[in-house]
């Protein structure tokens, strides 16, 4: 399932080619560091964290099977480094409180977004992303951002598609009353008005 470019640069640090593995790095840097810094936000932490990925992944690198993406194997030793790092640290993290939304409610927010540009609706909801717990934010950017399915988010992160289901729910509950806090009021009332 892995692309034929990646698997040919696999094979080409398993036979001992390192600067197949720069070119790897280079292919994948931003997306792990971006992930780790959606888990960790701390950019030093994020940018340890990515390191500690490449290491992992170039060590482990002969276990890779092909079976899935190359990209969701190193979204998922991304997960697991963050997840040890944020053990490690013992950091609490605080929840956002969640008001109870409708359906009706979250789908008027998601009418309003779709109204915005769409550059200021990226930047809007990557600035509430960030302020969300770790896991939340990691779900919404593959889900957002890196358009990922519904199973290859369960195989990164190590649950079923259904709980990958209902966990991004809670988690658009959640990033849905930070939007409503920071869209103008009027807009909202507006398209709210409109789709009853």
């Amino acid at each position: 399932m892995t692309t034929n470019n990646d698997q040919i640069l696999i094979n080409q640090i398993i036979d001992g080619n390192t600067n197949a593995f720069s070119i790897l790095v280079d292919m994948y840097k931003d997306l792990v560091f971006t992930l780790a810094l959606r888990m960790l936000k701390n950019r030093e932490e994020a940018e340890e964290v990515a390191q500690d990925t490449f290491v992992k992944t170039y060590k482990s690198l002969d276990k890779f099977k092909g079976d899935s993406k190359f990209s969701t194997w190193i979204y998922r030793v991304t997960y697991n480094t963050c997840l040890d790092r944020i053990k490690k640290n013992k950091k609490f993290l605080n929840d956002v409180e969640i008001n109870e939304y409708t359906a009706h409610q979250i789908k008027s927010i998601d009418n309003a977004l779709d109204h915005i540009e769409a550059q200021e609706k990226k930047e809007a909801i990557q600035r509430c992303i960030e302020t969300l717990p770790s896991e939340d934010s990691f779900l919404l950017t593959l889900y957002y951002f890196d358009d990922l399915s519904l199973d290859e988010i369960s195989k990164i992160v190590g649950i079923t598609a259904n709980s990958i289901k209902v966990k991004l729910f809670r988690c658009r509950k959640k990033l849905a009353s930070i939007l409503k806090a920071q869209l103008e009021p009027e807009v909202i009332e507006y398209y709210e008005r409109e789709c009853r």
